[in-house]
């Protein structure tokens, strides 16, 4: 039966209102002008009976609504219980709403990583050519930043980018506080940035944060664990200027223990990394400290050629490395790497019989500010006055000035760093 067309004709015969009948079959006067509009159709069962009732039709005249079939009341049990279970899903709806909100919210957007990004960047490139200690406040301060973001709230995916962020910045002060002469405190900056590897899940940071626990500890009374570091890196870098830094690492630790074995063979690694074709590096791309370019590469060689006693090649090596220092760019010129180079030529000179081109190389390192002297030049320059006292050289006029000139040299004086750090 059309319900629509009844209720119109119904009210042209008893003259009445929409809203009259409205109130008399318990309809609104909205849904009532639908049904005769055709719009809606009355099709449950409890609203036509309401609305029959209303007309008071006799049960044995009373059709079925379109398309329904009988059903019989619930009881009220079953009443209640269907209201509960839709009361159930109506706040489970709520929660999940509510947890999606959550989750969707974050205290940190694309555009800031990626200015975390370009900070981190701008210090590494700056860290090889720029005094230590403003870069070192700076670095503190960034650090502390993402520290901050980390005990906020994000999505997972940015959350493995501050922890990648935060890892590198850590690994930038592990270099620093070695720099200054603070090994203690270059090993927790590393432990950071390991548990913030680990937590990014970032193979390359892994790689680059091994690799320099093994430099920072080739410079300590330690220095035999850092082969054990070298082999977890090598495991774990890609192929690229990670893998050659762990090889030339390893080597110069090998001949600085006197292992000249391992060394070569670290050296022959060296050179067959050179070959490989290279692979992304995420570490890598934050430039300046977090790279090894070919220049860092021979000033490596030269060191270890030096320790090694092959006083040729370690001389070959360490004026390519200056060279390439002096022509280069200035963000990529490490002053701290060429000075340690020129006093691979210093000791080359002396022990090949040359000590009057050393003294050159000596004015340079010098001439370097105290501000730029990092504490291994301090460690270079004792090692290079125990060999001026050595007794077959003593009588050497020149040998005897450069002892001279090397008396009272000051390196960099990390306490005013550190106090902000601590």
């Amino acid at each position: 039966m059309d319900f629509g067309q009844v209720s119109r004709l119904l009210r042209q015969h008893a003259r009445l209102r929409q809203d009259d009948l409205a109130r008399l079959t318990g309809l609104s006067q909205g849904y009532l002008s639908q049904l005769e509009s055709g719009t809606r159709r009355l099709t449950r069962v409890d609203k036509t009976q309401a609305f029959l009732d209303a007309l008071n039709v006799p049960v044995e005249l009373r059709p079925l609504a379109p398309g329904s079939t009988p059903v019989r009341e619930a009881p009220e049990p079953e009443r209640e219980e269907a209201d509960h279970l839709r009361s159930l899903a109506t706040g489970a709806a709520q929660s999940s709403s509510a947890f999606a909100e959550f989750i969707s919210s974050s205290n940190v957007n694309t555009d800031e990583l990626e200015q975390f990004g370009f900070t981190l960047a701008r210090i590494a490139t700056d860290y090889v050519h720029a005094p230590l200690l403003p870069l070192f406040t700076e670095l503190v301060a960034v650090r502390d930043e993402l520290f901050n973001r980390l005990q906020g709230r994000q999505r997972p995916q940015q959350s493995r980018e501050l922890f990648m962020l935060t890892g590198t910045a850590c690994l930038l002060l592990a270099h620093a506080s070695q720099n200054l002469g603070e090994q203690a405190s270059a090993m927790a900056q590393i432990r950071t940035a390991r548990l913030c590897a680990e937590h990014a899940d970032h193979t390359g940071l892994r790689a680059w944060a091994a690799g320099t626990a093994a430099l920072i500890t080739e410079w300590s009374p330690q220095n035999r664990m850092a082969l054990k570091l070298t082999e977890y890196a090598a495991r774990l870098a890609p192929a690229g200027q990670a893998r050659i830094r762990i090889a030339a690492i390893e080597a110069r630790v090998a001949a600085r223990i006197g292992d000249h074995e391992l060394s070569l063979a670290a050296l022959d690694r060296m050179r067959q990394a050179r070959e490989e074709t290279p692979l992304h590096d995420e570490v890598e791309q934050f430039g300046g400290l977090l790279t090894f370019p070919l220049a860092k590469q021979d000033y490596y060689l030269g060191g270890t050629y030096t320790l090694l006693g092959k006083h040729e090649e370690a001389h070959r090596h360490a004026t390519t490395a200056i060279t390439a220092y002096r022509s280069g760019p200035k963000e990529e010129r490490s002053y701290g790497d060429e000075a340690l180079a020129h006093i691979d030529l210093i000791t080359a000179g002396i022990l090949q019989g040359d000590p009057d081109g050393a003294t050159s190389a000596l004015q340079h390192v010098l001439d370097l500010p105290p501000q730029m002297r990092i504490r291994q030049l301090g460690s270079a320059m004792d090692r290079l006055s125990s060999l001026m006292r050595r007794t077959d050289l003593k009588g050497n006029r020149t040998i005897g000035q450069l002892a001279d000139l090397i008396q009272g040299y000051r390196v960099i004086d990390g306490t005013a760093a550190l106090r902000s750090e601590r």
